[in-house]
C-alpha cells in the first residue's frame, strides 16, 4: 500500500466519510488541542501534521498533509514499511482524522440552522489520538491548569517515556510515540512530581496507568462499544469512576469517543457561547435547551458554535 518516494514513503487518503460526507481536514486537524500536543507537532501555516504513530513494536513518524482535492497525503521517513506495517499507518491516521465515522446523520440535524449549517461543508470531526488512553491522559493533564502547562507535561511524557521511533534524537520529545500504560506505572511517583510537574494529577496518572496496565480498566473496549452496546450515561459513569476525571474532563473524553450528547460546561465555553450570544452571562440550563433538539450530536453543536471562529471559512 503506497509508493516509496526516494526514501519516503506515501499514500493518498480519500478526505471522505462513510455516508459521502466531505471532511474538512484543517478544521478536522484544528478541531481543539489534540494537534497542539506531543506526540503531534503542527505546522499550522503549512497546514502539515506531523505525528509519531505506535505501530507494532517500532513506532514511526508520519507525516500528514494536504494532497489533491479531496485527499490527505500521507507519508512516512526512513525505510519503506512492509504491506502490514503501510495497513497499520493508514488505519492510525484513519483513526486520529475520524475518517470511519459517519457524520452525515449530524449535517441532516443542522442543515436548517443557521449557527450550524457550515458544518455541512466538512466540519465536525474531533481529531482524537492513537489511543483512548492516551486521550484521557492528556485530558486530565488540562484540568485546572493554563494551556501551557499541560504542553509542559505531556511533553515530559513523550519525551522521558516515550518510545523512540528509528532516528529520533536523544533528548527531544520529537521522534516518541505516547508512553504506553505500562511505562507510565513503572514510572516513580518522584517523576510525576520533579519532571512531569503534574502536581496534584501525578497520582492519578499513575493510578490509572496501572489500572489499564494490569487490566483492571479497558479504555480501548470502552472506545469501541457502540451506544446500543454501552449507552452514553453508563459511559459517563465509568469514566467519572476513574482516577482525576470529574465532569468537564468526563464531557471532553465523551467527545473523544464519539459520544457527543454531553455539552462540555467549563470556564472557557461558559463565557465564549454568552459572548457570541450577545449576553454577559448564559445558564447552563439555557444551553442545554438550545442544544437539546440535536439529541446524540448536542455537545458536538455547542462545540461547533464555540470553535466556528477557530478557522476562516
Amino acid at each position: 500500500m503506497g509508493v516509496p518516494v526516494g526514501r519516503r514513503w506515501q499514500v493518498e487518503i480519500p478526505l471522505t466519510g462513510p455516508g459521502g460526507e466531505p471532511v474538512d481536514l484543517r478544521r478536522t486537524v484544528l478541531s481543539h488541542g489534540c494537534a497542539l500536543l506531543p506526540p503531534a507537532d503542527l505546522d499550522e501555516a503549512a497546514g502539515i501534521l506531523t505525528v509519531t504513530l505506535p505501530v507494532g513494536g517500532t513506532p514511526r513518524v508520519v507525516r500528514i498533509a494536504p494532497g489533491r482535492p479531496g485527499h490527505v497525503l500521507l507519508s512516512a521517513a526512513g525505510p519503506p514499511p512492509g504491506a502490514r506495517q503501510a495497513a497499520a499507518l493508514v488505519d492510525g491516521v484513519r483513526r486520529l482524522l475520524r475518517l470511519d465515522e459517519d457524520l452525515s446523520p449530524f449535517y441532516a440535524m443542522v442543515r436548517d440552522d443557521p449557527d450550524l449549517s457550515w458544518v455541512t461543508r466538512g466540519a465536525g470531526r474531533m481529531m482524537r489520538s492513537a489511543s483512548v488512553f492516551e486521550d484521557v491522559v492528556k485530558t486530565i493533564c488540562t484540568t485546572n491548569c493554563s494551556w501551557s502547562a499541560t504542553e509542559r507535561m505531556v511533553r515530559a511524557l513523550v519525551q522521558h517515556l516515550g518510545r523512540p521511533a528509528p532516528g529520533a534524537a536523544a533528548g527531544d520529545w520529537r521522534g516518541r510515540a505516547f508512553p504506553t500504560a505500562e511505562a507510565m506505572a513503572a514510572a516513580r511517583a518522584s517523576f510525576y512530581r520533579d519532571v512531569v510537574r503534574a502536581g496534584y494529577r501525578g497520582p492519578y496518572l499513575r493510578t490509572l496507568a496501572r489500572m489499564v496496565a494490569d487490566g483492571d480498566v479497558d479504555l480501548e473496549a470502552l472506545g469501541r462499544a457502540r451506544p446500543h452496546e454501552i449507552p452514553d450515561e453508563e459511559v459517563e459513569r465509568r469514566l467519572l469512576a476513574l482516577p482525576g476525571v470529574g465532569p468537564y474532563a468526563a464531557s471532553h473524553i465523551m467527545l473523544m469517543l464519539g459520544r457527543y450528547s454531553r455539552p462540555i460546561l467549563d470556564s472557557w465555553t461558559r463565557p465564549k457561547y454568552a459572548r457570541l450570544a450577545g449576553r454577559r452571562r448564559v445558564s447552563d440550563a439555557a444551553i442545554l435547551r438550545r442544544f437539546r433538539r440535536y439529541g446524540p450530536y448536542a455537545g458536538l453543536a455547542f462545540w461547533m458554535v464555540l470553535t466556528r471562529d477557530w478557522v476562516e471559512d
